[in-house]
């Protein structure tokens, strides 16, 4: 159980640095992110046997695909954190260093590459968008941010839990 609970929280935590970072591009230089209701949109199309769309904008809306996305892409961010402490033990946990999770944030960078991307019409490691290296730079630097708001979100979650020992 206790896996399950730091998993969440540094799943969640993590996440949440990643859509700071975004909010932080956004505001900043214009950057525009990732639309989660189109994930929401094509996640909602797989009950009926649509996993790959040429154009996701292009696709059918789906009722509730921005609550969607936005669930799917913490719960995401919740099953990576899992994996990266089943791979390093609950001990990580307890001290956690940066180096297995800028790992881990940069091996997530394969869910995009590899499933949403082509599954949403933009081709593997966005190869089909206007500018296949700028798409694959951004998704790069934000999964490293992920990694670090791992290392971030655990180490926090650490001294709360280590705090509330001594109190």
């Amino acid at each position: 159980m206790d896996i399950i609970v730091r998993a969440i929280a540094i799943g969640v935590g993590a996440t949440l640095v990643m859509d700071v970072w975004g909010v932080l591009l956004k505001r900043g230089f214009g950057v525009r992110g990732l639309d989660y209701a189109m994930v929401g949109r094509w996640l909602g199309h797989m009950p009926a046997g649509r996993f790959a769309h040429a154009s996701i904008a292009a696709a059918a809306p789906v009722r509730g695909e921005r609550v969607l996305g936005w669930i799917v892409h913490y719960a995401t961010g919740i099953v990576f954190a899992g994996l990266l402490l089943a791979i390093c033990g609950a001990g990580w946990a307890r001290r956690p260093t940066v180096l297995p999770a800028l790992v881990m944030g940069l091996a997530t960078v394969a869910a995009p590459f590899l499933l949403m991307q082509p599954g949403m019409g933009l081709g593997v490691a966005a190869s089909n968008t206007p500018y296949p290296h700028v798409a694959r730079l951004r998704s790069l630097v934000t999964h490293t941010v992920f990694g670090f708001g791992l290392y971030g979100a655990a180490w926090v979650l650490a001294w709360v839990l280590a705090w509330l020992e001594e109190i």
